[in-house]
């Protein structure tokens, strides 16, 4: 007896895992500082993107009054 699906897997669920699989495909090396980032994004790590700066991280303090 063969393994029958009891129910059929809606659009959005298969769509869903197709998608999960694919972000792992995207994944570049950062110029700057060479963490693993997708593609066509800001570094998280350093705020560049391509050759440019972009974003700044600064630290917060945090003023206790």
């Amino acid at each position: 007896m063969a393994a029958e699906p009891k129910r059929r897997h809606s659009k959005a669920r298969k769509r869903t895992r197709r998608s999960a699989i694919n972000l792992a495909v995207n994944s570049v090396s950062c110029k700057n500082c060479g963490k693993l980032i997708i593609s066509h994004s800001v570094c998280t790590e350093c705020g560049f993107y391509g050759d440019k700066k972009v974003t700044s991280k600064q630290k917060v303090e945090v003023i206790k009054a």
